[in-house]
């Protein structure tokens, strides 16, 4: 029989591909951000460059494929596929909570296959931050060790945790925590939400400790109070489901929260949270993020075989470099500072809090 978190994994994995987990009605505002078209663009399609450099590294493309799985023995094949695709489009790559393996060691080589496909992946660990605050540094440092990790990721999920049966729901210390890893790590730490964004005070926050990167994880995408709402239902309780209902829609919009970010902090920042084409990735940059960050998109292709998750990944890329050309950036630099308009609630919200464009 499964261990409790290995099950609760596969059900996350079942539940992803057999249901529409997607926000409802929240959307992640992109729609709401418009690039300027450039009929002079003076610039070769094929020329135009797509390297992007993210924690010193310097990437093929502006492209971070975000953790999704492991814990559970369905979540192999998905990070290994995944994993070549990573090394051959030389862009970084992140797991799952590694939580599971931790407790229950068989489960290792559901992440470990990840470092094992190529010494060369940046791969990103990943660890919640209420782990840290039970655990302490310690099971950081073997979610490092596990897997080599180029950098780890702690992620905060406060509203999941919430909603979904068994969740752990204390988060007092957790910035203390975190300091203490950032002081303890030889890689970097990333921080990062799970679906309802980062504002700018907790970025700022974050920043001040020694943070190295703020992944935002806004509001728009794949919704895992949905998702737990949906366990919550499955498992017969009723007190989490309703209150998981009346949270559905909780949460910062990517786009909002891509610019509280970067117009806050000089680390990196990556846009994540409801990305599905070139052209979010290219709204993204032009918002102030480094890199974008996409996940369930790629779950269906990971379970095919690397080939599916390559040819996805290649539609984004040319979707991308389409963006850029048709507003004449030749670089990703040169899309990081383009002029965009902003509209509607995106424009109004951040008058209101007071942030300059």
């Amino acid at each position: 029989m499964k261990d409790s978190v290995g099950l609760r994994k596969a059900e996350h994995i079942r539940i992803c591909l057999e249901r529409d987990v997607e926000f409802k009605k929240k959307t992640t505002w992109f729609e709401y951000v418009e690039l300027i078209h450039n009929p002079l663009p003076e610039l070769d399609f094929d020329e135009i460059k797509l390297e992007a450099r993210f924690l010193d590294r310097l990437f093929n493309y502006p492209i971070i494929i975000e953790g999704m799985t492991g814990g559970t023995h369905e979540a192999y094949k998905i990070n290994k596929n995944l994993a070549e695709a990573a090394a051959q489009l030389n862009i970084p790559m992140g797991i799952g909570s590694q939580k599971a393996a931790i407790h229950n060691p068989s489960l290792k080589e559901s992440y470990r296959i990840v470092r094992d496909i190529s010494p060369n992946i940046f791969v990103i660990g990943n660890i919640g931050g209420v782990e840290l605050v039970k655990e302490g540094v310690e099971v950081a440092e073997k979610a490092v060790e596990m897997i080599e990790a180029n950098a780890l990721a702690i992620h905060l999920n406060s509203l999941q945790e919430l909603i979904q049966p068994g969740g752990d729901t204390s988060f007092k210390g957790i910035m203390n925590a975190i300091e203490r890893t950032v002081e303890r790590l030889s890689v970097p730490v990333i921080v990062k939400e799970v679906g309802c964004g980062i504002p700018k005070e907790v970025a700022r926050n974050l920043e001040s400790i020694g943070v190295k990167a703020i992944d935002v994880a806004g509001a728009g995408g794949t919704n895992w109070t949905l998702i737990e709402k949906i366990r919550a239902e499955e498992l017969g309780e009723l007190e989490k489901k309703a209150l998981g209902e009346l949270y559905l829609e909780w949460g910062i919009p990517t786009a909002a929260s891509i610019i509280e970010v970067s117009s806050t902090v000089k680390i990196d920042v990556i846009g994540s949270g409801g990305i599905r084409t070139g052209l979010d990735i290219a709204k993204s940059i032009a918002l102030g993020a480094d890199m974008a960050g996409i996940a369930k998109p790629l779950l269906k292709p990971a379970v095919e075989n690397t080939n599916a998750v390559l040819e996805y990944l290649k539609k984004i890329i040319l979707e991308l470099r389409t963006a850029m050309y048709l507003t004449g950036c030749r670089n990703v630099d040169q899309l990081k500072h383009l002029e965009k308009v902003l509209t509607g609630p995106l424009i109004e919200w951040c008058r209101q809090r007071g942030i300059e464009l």
